[in-house]
């Protein structure tokens, strides 16, 4: 067999139903969408309207908000750095920090800054320097010999 002699199975496509192409077609006039009201009409959709009856939307209770100004870090392991010091694609020498993290392929943007997470082991000593870090991760950074600096929020705009 050839590429040239490559062909969809039997049945496999179907070709696409034209409609309102004259009463000759079987789906002409109307084609297909029943006679006369709003449905039948270009450009209707009627989501979330359940025929009268009070909507899911609006039987629900609504609660909270979503706040704009909500700081949002990306969240890095321990894990994730031993292993990309293992990989070598960390140096762990150098200062570890968002832009470091980034060009080892660790995280992909860094947001509003990176906070370190104690999950998995680190046996590397780094010097890292993020906008946050759990406690528990500051001290395993420090029980392996390294050092944690903390970025300083952006002070609140008056």
């Amino acid at each position: 067999m050839k590429l040239n002699e490559i062909k969809d199975n039997e049945g496999s496509t179907h070709s696409r139903k034209r409609l309102g192409r004259g009463i000759g077609s079987g789906s002409g006039k109307t084609g297909g969408r029943g006679v006369k009201g709003q449905k039948s009409r270009s450009g209707v959709a009627i989501n979330g309207f359940e025929g009268g009856q009070m909507p899911i939307y609006r039987r629900l209770p609504k609660r909270g908000f979503n706040n704009i100004f909500a700081s949002d870090f990306v969240v890095v392991s321990l894990a994730r750095i031993q292993a990309a010091i293992d990989a070598g694609k960390l140096d762990a020498k150098a200062t570890v920090d968002a832009a470091a993290l980034k060009a080892a392929g660790v995280i992909r943007r860094a947001k509003d800054g990176v906070r370190v997470l104690a999950d998995g082991e680190l046996k590397a000593k780094i010097t890292i320097v993020v906008a946050g870090a759990s406690k528990p991760a500051v001290e395993k950074i420090e029980k392996a010999g390294g050092s944690v600096t903390l970025l300083s929020a952006p002070a609140a705009a008056e």
